[in-house]
């Protein structure tokens, strides 16, 4: 899948103010700063029905305190309740320009369950008061016949929602890549040469990895996670020479560090040791890898905040910061990173067993790498 965006002059719209309905004008000025949000919400299906008062309702204040385009949601509003649709969500964190997810769990020929995303992205559910911007969604599903069986196809997949009046402005392609055939990479690039991946990093198990083409096993799944890394590596190290600013956002299925892990950090078996080793590596450490920055360590230092709470055992009782923003160096030396946050809430967890993470940068007509 590859979508090149020809879009039309960008559209002025209206959105609240922080507080208070008033009419905003969209210019180019208004993304200056651009805020991205990526979730692995574990199914679309919670989200794609019609919402239940009952269960995670939409509170008017957090209506009130999140319908500005410009400031950046409250830091950690743990008293918001939480509605699962995702237009609830956009509008609940202050209408991102683009909203990364993963694990979608769509099948690559259910056509009906794309377009019913592409409608919830901008279904109002009768909320009177939304005036938000619109969203276009594109997706990268599963299409090997080998490796993504399982539920007819409704493993893994990745879709990236992106705002239209920012697609219409600084979007010049979203793209996949021709190596991922499992829907974990999907790619937004902007005119600023800056490429915004969205990634769903494969989970080591010593589950077989077989040929794409032939069927045969081949590996591991520990292998597949291990090639995911070195082929994430080239192709971004090839688009820096190329001149292009990298951000990396998503669920990598990592812990980079001991900090990373409540009460522990997974160290059995042994090739999870492994694979974090190699993912420092190539990601962070080694003089021929990426040489990039954990935008939350480097903003955030040994501050603890987890992303991944699995649903069978206490809210906080096992956590893991799996899901990670990735950085350019540049970027980050030149100030163009300035906010990055999880929300590490049960009731912004939802349906999933994932919480949001969020990353804020500072675009600028020049050349950022």
């Amino acid at each position: 899948m590859e979508s090149n965006v020809s879009p039309p002059p960008p559209k002025r719209r209206r959105l609240a103010s922080r507080g208070e309905q008033t009419s905003l004008n969209f210019s180019e000025d208004d993304f200056s700063l651009i805020r991205i949000y990526s979730w692995n919400i574990n199914g679309i299906a919670p989200f794609l029905q019609k919402p239940i008062t009952s269960f995670f309702s939409f509170s008017t204040q957090a209506a009130a305190s999140s319908t500005s385009s410009t400031p950046i949601p409250d830091r950690h509003s743990s008293s918001s309740q939480c509605n699962p649709s995702l237009r609830a969500f956009l509008r609940r964190h202050t209408w991102p320009h683009v909203l990364c997810l993963q694990e979608v769990k769509i099948a690559f020929n259910d056509t009906a369950t794309q377009r019913a995303v592409r409608r919830a992205v901008n279904d109002t559910h009768g909320y009177s008061k939304d005036d938000g911007p619109r969203y276009d969604v594109f997706f990268t599903l599963p299409n090997d016949k080998f490796n993504a069986r399982g539920w007819g196809g409704k493993v893994y997949g990745v879709c990236s929602i992106v705002r239209q009046d920012f697609l219409n402005a600084h979007v010049e392609r979203v793209r996949d890549v021709d190596w991922d055939q499992e829907g974990r990479i999907l790619i937004v690039e902007l005119k600023e040469k800056i490429q915004i991946w969205n990634v769903y990093a494969v989970n080591g198990t010593d589950n077989p990895w077989r040929d794409p083409q032939s069927g045969e096993i081949i590996g591991t799944r520990h292998d597949k996670k291990l090639e995911l890394h070195r082929k994430i590596v080239a192709d971004c190290q090839s688009a820096a020479g190329k001149g292009i600013s990298l951000l990396l956002i998503g669920d990598m299925n990592v812990a980079p560090s001991r900090i990373d892990g409540h009460p522990n950090l997974r160290t059995f078996p042994e090739q999870h040791v492994i694979n974090r080793a190699d993912f420092n590596r190539k990601f962070f450490n080694a003089e021929n890898g990426l040489k990039a920055v954990d935008v939350w360590r480097h903003l955030r230092g040994s501050e603890r905040k987890y992303t991944y709470f699995p649903r069978g055992k206490p809210w906080a009782s096992s956590c893991d910061r799996v899901d990670l923003v990735i950085s350019s160096r540049k970027l980050i030396d030149d100030g163009h990173v300035t906010w990055v946050e999880i929300f590490d809430d049960e009731k912004e967890r939802g349906p999933s067993d994932h919480v949001p993470i969020a990353v804020e940068i500072r675009l600028k007509q020049s050349n950022l790498v």
